[in-house]
């Protein structure tokens, strides 16, 4: 074997572990019946990157990219002869009280830069390339608002992995190596009642979340308290291990239409780490002791993606 066969090139994930943006549009779209639809997605999914620099271009320090998610239905019929592990619907999570819904969605398109009109720009270049292969079924533009909080006034994604552990917590490795550097996906849209938040106290509302609402700091709950927004997100195994995922969220709204809500989108290796958190918060732990905070949060949507490394996605083309 010759030098260059044996040097492994090293496999390029898409932008999972890109810092936190102030715009985003989350898109997500449904394919229609028919090959020539899917030849039309086979071959603008496979050249995303492409797009993305042709509007990147204009301003680098806007830090444009685009991570691009594909469901479970749709893996099936790009004609893929395996699939990703762990790929599969999102599954309905129905608690006593509150229910974590399952919507539609084939490809996700998450674009981030610190412009939002670039972001606009590469959204349109997207469908207007997709055209009429595609329906949208929802789009999300999110904005970061003051000091990475949402808009119920706390601090979002605070638990974060950093440093070498963002990539071994959101990058898939030898466990699946046919889709090593992939990641899976979740997306959820909640809407806020802040009206009936607001009439919460301080205290109260810092209970709910775990945390401090001015400084972001980690709040103790007696041992027979019920749990937190906070502690039911936090994955611990038998062995004692916590598992985090990669949260991107960003706040969005329309004031003139009373909407007011957060767009939840989680990175992980391991997608059951978010379906346990989906779990832990609509069901709850102990059972019916459910987050408290979706009593002011509804979820609207929910679905599941695979995002494959950049050079998986290039050879869809194929």
């Amino acid at each position: 074997m010759s030098d260059q066969q044996s040097e492994r090139v090293p496999i390029q994930p898409q932008t999972v572990n890109a810092p936190l943006s102030r715009a985003a549009i989350f898109l997500v779209v449904t394919i229609v019946d028919g090959d020539a639809a899917i030849a039309t997605v086979r071959d603008v999914i496979s050249d995303i990157g492409g797009l993305v620099r042709v509007v990147g271009f204009r301003d680098l320090n806007g830090h444009l990219s685009c991570n691009l998610g594909i469901g479970s239905d749709a893996w099936d019929r790009l004609g893929q002869s395996t699939k990703p592990r762990q790929l599969h619907p999102f599954p309905e999570v129905r608690g006593g009280r509150h229910t974590a819904a399952s919507t539609p969605g084939d490809l996700l398109f998450h674009i981030r830069a610190e412009r939002a009109d670039q972001c606009f720009e590469l959204e349109r270049l997207i469908l207007d390339k997709l055209r009429s292969s595609i329906t949208v079924v929802d789009e999300v533009n999110g904005f970061r608002y003051f000091d990475s909080r949402d808009l119920l006034g706390f601090v979002d994604g605070t638990e974060n992995p950093t440093g070498s552990a963002m990539a071994a917590d959101t990058l898939i490795g030898n466990e699946d190596p046919t889709f090593a550097g992939g990641s899976y996906v979740v997306v959820q849209k909640y809407l806020h009642d802040l009206v009936a938040w607001g009439e919460l106290t301080t205290e109260d509302q810092q209970r709910i979340v775990g945390r401090t609402k001015i400084d972001n700091v980690e709040l103790d709950a007696p041992d027979d308290a019920r749990k937190s927004h906070k502690d039911l997100n936090t994955i611990v195994d038998d062995d004692g291990v916590e598992h985090d995922i990669l949260r991107d969220n960003m706040p969005f709204g329309r004031p003139g239409h009373g909407e007011f809500g957060t767009y939840f989108i989680g990175y992980a290796a391991d997608v059951s780490v978010i379906e346990r958190m989906i779990s832990n918060m609509f069901v709850g732990v102990p059972v019916g002791d459910y987050d408290r905070i979706l009593d002011f949060s509804a979820a609207k949507t929910g679905t599941t993606f695979f995002l494959p490394s950049n050079d998986l996605l290039e050879s869809l083309a194929q």
